[in-house]
């Protein structure tokens, strides 16, 4: 049995709430995860849209990198 372990590099992850703040709590506990797979943040992407409702919808994309 051969086993390879490779670091990651790159690591896209997508994260959606009703709130904002929600949002960004669940961005920066990501954060820490990846800290331990010596993941950086490299770029975040975020919009917001209403649903039928009215009420704000937000949704963000965050592209982690490996740090060097």
């Amino acid at each position: 049995m051969n086993i390879q372990l490779e670091m990651i590099e790159d690591k896209i992850e997508f994260f959606e709430a009703q709130q904002l703040n929600t949002l960004e709590k669940k961005i920066n506990e990501q954060i820490e995860v990846n800290k331990a797979l010596m993941l950086g943040v490299h770029s975040v992407s975020h919009q917001m849209h209403l649903d039928s409702d009215g009420k704000p919808y937000y949704t963000a994309v965050v592209h982690f990198k490996l740090k060097k």
